[in-house]
């Protein structure tokens, strides 16, 4: 039964996957790209790791989802089509598609796995310990740079694309 939902997920994420990088309007990859974290998340119910599950749904399906909405928002307009790439940009795109794909096969089964009898659960109040732990081991710094990253990129992001719409309007009015 696992086996069954497990390649159902597979083909909803590769057919959403698919479906985000080739959709022309902009609200519907993102609401595609939604469908494949939302997949991912219950890849990682099926394996178990609730936590894991939960914050692919409330940090990535909720929040940068809302953010790219917000951003789409901000400088486009939501239902503006995207420009078709020319042939041979959709040629050189598939055949480094299909070159890391033969690179990621090969690399996958030429290892050995080797099927580990230990398995140590790991409570979420543990996980919370070294999140917010600012000592040797803990992970609150590399967290808060992240953010700060994060909201420099997508400021930057957006003064970028209001700079060349503002320009392209004074260009029209002139």
């Amino acid at each position: 039964m696992e086996r069954i939902i497990f390649y159902t997920l597979a083909l909803i994420m590769i057919a959403s996957a698919l479906a985000s990088v080739m959709s022309r309007r902009m609200l519907r990859s993102v609401i595609y790209l939604l469908f494949v974290l939302c997949g991912v998340a219950g890849v990682y119910f099926l394996m178990d790791y609730n936590f894991l599950a939960a914050i692919q749904l409330t940090i990535y399906a909720g929040g940068i989802i809302v953010l790219i909405i917000f951003s789409v928002l901000l400088v486009h307009h939501i239902e503006m089509r995207m420009e078709i790439a020319k042939t041979s940009k959709l040629l050189l795109t598939g055949l480094a598609c299909v070159l890391g794909m033969a690179v990621f096969l090969s690399v996958i089964y030429s290892y050995e796995f080797e099927i580990s009898d230990q398995s140590s659960g790991t409570e979420v109040i543990d996980i919370g310990a070294k999140l917010l732990d600012y000592g040797e081991g803990g992970y609150i710094l590399p967290f808060e740079v992240i953010s700060v990253l994060l909201l420099a990129a997508m400021v930057g992001a957006i003064v970028i694309a209001k700079g060349t719409a503002l320009a392209e309007n004074k260009n029209e009015n002139t």
